[in-house]
């Protein structure tokens, strides 16, 4: 079990990880994903000690291995470690890449550590690649050998740093595979990964990280198919937003189309879907909401996905109750009712923004 305490992580342009509280258990095969830049690399490398936490507390079963005088020889041998670019001694064949940490820190003969090597290699797919060299090896096959390497130490807790982000596609799969099988031996293991469906497929937690730690965790079914925050759905959904607010009838009208033009080259929207949305906001923002209040008070959240190809409009103004593809204008709601579906109005009468629209394109 790993437990961590108030860890903290802090560069000196950059706080990745800040009062991050959370416990492994035995057995948990977690998946660690998020937007670059979240600290997911970081938190796993302070997990294994790679990185010096700034402050806080890491415990392995009931040894604090934050504690100055750890002995990091022992916690290095209880966690083993993936990285992406492998890691391999091009001066070593790829048996010997294997026998080596065996030997050096866990004390293992040379014979037993051979005969080790030999039975990873087989599990791993790479039995008749023991006297290679690494640079005679694809991306994946080099990802394997480092897998194997990591089990031949038997450590406890595996960590995974995007095992897959530095091969080819075509390569992805085969180390995929490996640690499939791995995942259901029992090893307690954190994996980082871009790859959603992968890390649903295997894992029994995922954390997702944001805004300095661990934004949200949950079962593969809770962050993927009901995430309870907002940040998550739309990650885990491949939601690219963008965000107006309009409190004038002056309101910067070239440049808020301005904005969604640049927001739709950026995300790559197809240009059809672009026209839609441009559209879409003069009849529904411009036309019918607008251009009928003294006052307008607006919040606009447009939501591109890239999984749908097709974009949500979700809509909050102020004002009485308004339903604008009720009571809009007559050509807008027109205009609107080709290139819409689903509209739906509701009003909340607690809210100062308490007319809600949302329709989707596309």
């Amino acid at each position: 079990m790993i437990r961590i305490e108030n860890l903290k992580k802090e560069y000196p342009n950059a706080i990745p990880l800040e009062n991050v509280n959370v416990t492994i258990n035995n057995g948990d095969v977690i998946s660690v994903i998020g937007p670059s830049g979240t600290g997911k690399s970081t938190l796993i490398r302070c997990i294994n000690l790679l990185e010096k936490p700034t402050s806080g507390r890491i415990f392995l079963d009931d040894t604090e291995i934050t504690d100055p005088g750890c002995n990091l020889q022992e916690v290095h041998k209880k966690m083993g470690m993936v990285f992406q670019s492998f890691n391999l001694f091009g001066h070593m064949t790829v048996v010997e890449n294997i026998m080596a940490p065996a030997m050096d820190i866990l004390g293992k003969g040379a014979q037993e550590a051979y005969d080790e090597a030999m039975r990873l290699l087989r599990t791993v797919g790479l039995y008749d690649k023991a006297l290679s060299w690494p640079d005679e090896l694809s991306g994946g096959q080099k990802q394997r050998v480092a897998i194997a390497r990591t089990l031949a130490m038997n450590p406890d807790v595996i960590l995974l740093d995007e095992p897959t982000s530095a091969l080819d596609p075509t390569m992805v799969g085969e180390v995929q595979a490996v640690i499939r099988d791995l995942a259901s031996s029992g090893k307690t293991m954190m994996i980082v990964t871009h790859e959603m469906s992968f890390a649903r497929a295997i894992s029994n937690r995922i954390f997702f990280m944001d805004e300095g730690g661990i934004y949200e965790e949950g079962t593969p079914e809770e962050i993927f198919d009901n995430p309870k925050k907002e940040k998550t759905r739309r990650f885990v959904k491949r939601l690219k937003v963008i965000e107006i607010d309009i409190d004038s009838k002056t309101y910067d009208y070239l440049g808020t189309q301005s904005l969604i033009e640049d927001y739709c080259v950026k995300n790559q929207v197809p240009y059809k879907l672009a026209k839609q949305i441009h559209l879409a906001f003069e009849e529904a923002v411009h036309q019918c909401i607008v251009n009928t209040m003294d006052k307008p008070m607006v919040h606009l959240s447009i939501e591109y996905s890239e999984e749908k190809e097709n974009a949500a409009f979700v809509l909050w103004y102020g004002g009485e109750q308004y339903d604008l593809f009720e009571d809009g204008d007559e050509i807008s709601v027109s205009i609107l009712k080709k290139i819409v579906r689903d509209e739906k109005y509701s009003r909340d009468d607690n809210k100062e923004l308490g007319n809600n629209v949302v329709f989707c394109i596309g």
